[in-house]
């Protein structure tokens, strides 16, 4: 982490998990738990269900909420569909975009991610977008360029101006929900990577302003070494937030 430049950014996953009556104790536990938060945002990103129980259980502190999905359409026939808008309107602070999941399971191009990317920042939304190589990629040799070109395409068409609203997430598909970790030496190369592909396309200033966090089954006893890393800015995190006492481990860890 590097809070100079950065500010750090602790987001749960909750994918498809939990129920709304549930979300009450959760959020009261991970508050009893997590103390007080001094050097990191914290966020928990929840099936569309949840979000106005989450915005009233967390109105009182520091704890942001956030969606899993957007449309990439302002408004109109899409039945189902969630605007950056109506997120906006409801309260939401952070979007997630382009996850591993989304790609594989419902076919989302690097062109839709990009459409998702910009109509978030249009409603002033964050958007947390996912980048990330298969297991087969890796032992290619090739996720330099495949991450490379899933960033540009992603930034495509986003101004400067709003690129230090932008969090980019890090997920080796390959070290999602399976237990396996990248060492953080792995993690902050490919986020430095990442940094380096921001600063060609936006010049060093924006580059070292832009928070990248690691999202592969980072947990309460990985959170620490990797987020000492420097261009390792905060953690997306999927199964461990689903625990709050877990997760509120992770937040420690990040607010040392």
């Amino acid at each position: 982490m590097n809070r100079k430049y950065r500010k750090t950014v602790i987001a749960g996953n909750w994918k498809m998990n939990m129920l709304t009556s549930e979300v009450k104790a959760y959020a009261d536990t991970l508050r009893a738990s997590s103390g007080k938060v001094r050097h990191c945002e914290i966020a928990i990103c929840a099936p569309f269900v949840m979000l106005p129980r989450l915005i009233k259980s967390f109105r009182d502190c520091r704890i942001a909420v956030g969606a899993q999905n957007v449309s990439d359409k302002d408004a109109g026939a899409y039945t189902g569909e969630v605007s950056a808008a109506q997120l906006r309107d409801l309260g939401i602070k952070y979007v997630i975009v382009g996850h591993s999941e989304r790609r594989a399971y419902y076919g989302e191009t690097d062109e839709i991610v990009s459409a998702k990317v910009r109509a978030a920042l249009a409603a002033g939304l964050i958007p947390i977008v996912c980048v990330g190589e298969t297991l087969e990629q890796r032992e290619r040799g090739v996720t330099e360029e495949h991450i490379s070109m899933q960033v540009k395409l992603a930034l495509g068409g986003v101004p400067a101006e709003k690129m230090r609203r932008v969090i980019i997430a890090y997920e080796p598909i390959w070290a999602i929900g399976t237990g396996r970790t990248a060492t953080a030496s792995e993690a902050n190369e490919v986020c430095s990577r990442i940094r380096a592909v921001i600063r060609s396309l936006y010049g060093a200033r924006i580059a070292r302003a832009v928070t990248i966090q690691y999202g592969g089954s980072m947990n309460a006893s990985n959170a620490a070494e990797l987020l000492s890393m420097p261009d390792v800015d905060g953690g997306l995190i999927g199964g461990a937030s689903l625990d709050p006492e877990h997760f509120a481990a992770i937040i420690e860890a990040a607010n040392q």
